[in-house]
């Protein structure tokens, strides 16, 4: 068993619960919800900086200084419903083409990648670096976390990106757009060695996290004892079902084959295009709406939602206290992960919980 550190406000029974009830989740067996709320104790404490990209701390900061600042921010939050401790070592989105050359931009508000220099996609360079400073650093980090916390914190797998964000990454995007005209079956090529370097890269980090970790979780709000991960093409936007069928799907499918609970991060319209294409993937368990900025929220999009739920799989949303009431007295709870915003207190938690128990009944019971 695990060795408590007394580092969170989360009990092993708390975790026995945990593991309870997203092992039943995955498995079709949860008749409600899952439902994710947190807060900050009160008064809230001085708290020292954490950047929301780790990137944006020095390279050569010792690891342990890194782990102090990120778990004096776990030690104030408190976790209620199906919450629990996380963290994620947040390098930016994407940032296996760092690990393969690309350039790392990290400011506070964002990180992004480029091109390192000016290569034709035949002569891209894609190959393992084990001395890599940005591989080294998350790695580094990644083994201090689990060690530290030795199963009362899930550390959770870096952002490593989908094939065509990294190619495009290393491209540049409008060479990549170039690309899948003139060279598609070069694109092809490339995505493939990009899809094997992503499972060497997940492996060795998950074999970090098993070792004294607890379960498995990514940037997303999903856990799994088993190996999970939001896999992702955000590049996707810009091209047509056909290509993501072509460049995307094999790579989507490599990866679920690998994973035990797979899911799928679909950002904004401009990806519902290939809505259908995923979900005739068997091994694809989920998938995360993001509606984007400017568009409705999850709750606006109730046909897309039972889309999703009635092809069998399941669906994780970020929302707020109305928006998941109206998804549960809508569609039913069962299948649905609902991370709802804010800053809840024990009683407010608490109070919106048994709310949303009573509309999944009151609808199960019409």
């Amino acid at each position: 068993m695990p060795k408590p550190t007394g580092v969170v406000h989360f009990s092993e029974e708390d975790w026995c619960r945990t593991e309870t009830n997203w092992s039943a989740w995955w498995g079709g067996e949860l008749e409600r919800p899952l439902l994710v709320l947190e807060g900050l104790e009160r008064p809230h404490p001085q708290l020292p900086d954490a950047p929301g990209f780790v990137s944006n701390l020095p390279l050569d900061m010792p690891a342990c200084d890194v782990v102090d600042r990120y778990e004096a921010h776990l030690s104030a939050r408190r976790f209620y419903g199906d919450a629990f401790p996380k963290w994620w070592i947040n390098f930016g989105p994407g940032v296996m083409a760092g690990f393969l050359g690309a350039k790392v931009i990290s400011t506070p508000a964002t990180v992004w990648f480029e091109p390192s220099g000016q290569w034709d996609i035949h002569e891209l360079s894609l190959a393992y670096d084990p001395e890599n400073a940005w591989w080294k650093r998350v790695r580094e980090l990644t083994r201090e976390a689990a060690e530290r916390w030795e199963g009362q914190v899930a550390v959770a797998h870096t952002d490593l990106g989908g094939n065509l964000d990294i190619l495009a990454s290393l491209r540049g995007p409008e060479g990549l757009l170039l690309d899948l005209i003139e060279a598609p079956e070069e694109v092809e090529r490339r995505v493939g060695e990009i899809t094997q370097l992503w499972l060497r890269y997940y492996e060795e980090l998950n074999e970090l996290i098993s070792e004294k970790g607890r379960g498995t979780s990514c940037w997303a709000t999903v856990w799994s004892p088993l190996k999970t991960y939001m896999l992702q093409s955000d590049f996707a936007y810009m091209i047509s079902p056909a290509m993501f069928e072509r460049f995307v799907s094999p790579d989507i499918r490599s990866c679920c084959d690998f994973l035990d609970h797979a899911f799928y991060h679909l950002d904004g319209k401009g990806q519902i295009p290939h809505l259908d294409l995923l979900l005739d993937i068997p091994r694809l368990r989920g998938v995360q709406w993001i509606p984007g900025d400017g568009q409705p929220e999850p709750e606006g999009w109730l046909s897309l939602l039972k889309r999703i739920k009635d092809s069998g799989k399941l669906c994780q949303l970020y929302v707020s206290p109305a928006g998941a009431k109206r998804i549960v007295s809508s569609l039913g709870g069962k299948g649905f992960c609902l991370h709802i915003h804010g800053d809840f207190q024990a009683e407010e938690a608490e109070a919106l919980l048994k709310d949303l128990a009573k509309e999944d009944k009151d609808l199960r019971k019409g």
